[in-house]
């Protein structure tokens, strides 16, 4: 199995002195959905930066075996001037790609997403859900090998939050990057993922890596079984022990 992302015996410390991640080794493959859970604090945001290239290592090593990256903020960061589709379209732009191609290719991401008839609208006509899906399409439509996640679901409301999980794991069912997703909800890592990563209190270290069994698309039911039920004690469990 290719590893698309390797981070191996990282440390990232501050100028401040503040060490936020210490020796912290995980690796996703293509086909590998892996969450990171841990407190506030302990550097999750900070190693999907470093994963990104947005920031440096202090100790140890990074490889990135993707030929594109996409990265999903906490807000969907659109440009309020332009249309839905017109920010989907913004990655072809910018690639210099053709553009009835860029524009072909950005109806099919707002379509995955659920968006056809929203094209024109712009983002403050959307609600919440829809600006984050109008944000993970613009991350698709790039064909990330390697796609990142930065708790882009937190500021939703629990209705939304909980559809926009089950249509994100089906997007990754059909898509099949490797996807590394910040969260801090258990029960969400747990629907998403193949694997868990618990981390520690700051600094930053990994503590558990724990493997989840179903396979893909999930059906939402899956949420209320008591195995589900089960694995997610577990995740919590360690979190708990390490926080």
């Amino acid at each position: 199995m290719t590893r698309t992302l390797v981070l191996d015996d990282v440390t990232k410390a501050f100028p401040t002195g503040t060490v936020a991640l210490e020796r912290v080794s995980l690796s996703v493959a293509a086909g590998e959905f892996v969450s990171v859970v841990g407190p506030s604090g302990c550097g999750k945001s900070t190693l999907l930066r470093l994963a990104s290239g947005l920031d440096e290592v202090t100790g140890g090593g990074i490889e990135v075996n993707a030929t594109s990256t996409s990265y999903v903020f906490q807000e969907a960061t659109l440009l309020e001037w332009r249309s839905a589709l017109r920010n989907v379209e913004l990655v072809g732009e910018l690639r210099g790609a053709p553009k009835a191609d860029r524009r072909r290719r950005a109806q099919e991401a707002l379509d995955l997403v659920g968006l056809s008839g929203f094209e024109k609208q712009h983002p403050r006509q959307l609600s919440g859900g829809m600006r984050m899906r109008v944000s993970i399409a613009r991350a698709l439509v790039a064909e990330p090998d390697l796609a990142l996640f930065d708790e882009p679901f937190g500021a939703l409301d629990e209705i939304t939050r909980l559809r926009m999980q089950t249509e994100l794991q089906s997007l990754f069912a059909l898509k099949n990057f490797a996807g590394l997703f910040i969260t801090h909800s258990v029960s969400e890592a747990v629907y998403l993922s193949t694997r868990v990563v618990v981390m520690s209190g700051r600094p930053g270290r990994v503590v558990a890596d724990i493997p989840v069994p179903w396979s893909y698309p999930r059906p939402p039911e899956l949420r209320y079984e008591p195995e589900f039920a089960a694995l997610t004690g577990e995740v919590s469990a360690a979190l708990g022990e390490h926080s």
